[in-house]
């Protein structure tokens, strides 16, 4: 795999959205789960995903940077850290029912939140729910503005 934007939407209702998207880009989800849905879109190389947030449907949740591997996660840290953007770590972290290595570029001029992720491996859960919050959306992971602290709200 190599790298590709992600794009995360919040939705209304999951099964709409699901249907238009797959219709849109000619494939179903990559992953499917009680609202939550990724689609991995080979042309254009794009990480579509799509979080069930009633009320809020229709709004950007974050940007990401899918890569396809944790040398390569740290290798893009490195590089925007040298550009003199901040990052805060987000290693072996659970969040959209992945295990992922990530950092989240902080300091974006209109708060959205951009992480730089690996998926390491397929969870059954959303988020860690051994450390209380998840560990994906802490509320100093993004950049101000971007990802909030609960699961629904965030990927």
């Amino acid at each position: 795999m190599s790298s590709r934007v992600q794009l995360a939407l919040n939705v209304n209702d999951i099964g709409q959205a699901v249907a238009f998207y797959s219709k849109l880009f000619g494939t179903g989800p990559a992953k499917l789960r009680p609202g939550y849905a990724n689609f991995a879109v080979a042309d254009p190389a794009l990480k579509l995903v799509l979080l069930e947030n009633p009320g809020q449907g229709g709004s950007l949740n974050h940007l990401g940077i899918e890569v396809p591997d944790t040398g390569a996660v740290d290798a893009e840290q490195a590089r925007l850290t040298a550009a003199g953007l901040a990052s805060a770590d987000k290693r072996d972290t659970t969040c959209c029912y992945a295990r992922q290595d990530k950092f989240w570029v902080q300091g974006a001029p209109d708060g959205e939140g951009w992480e730089v992720y690996t998926v390491l491996a397929d969870s059954e859960t959303f988020y860690d729910h051994d450390h209380g919050a998840p560990g994906c959306c802490d509320a100093d992971a993004g950049s101000a503005g971007g990802p909030a602290s609960s699961a629904a709200a965030c990927c």
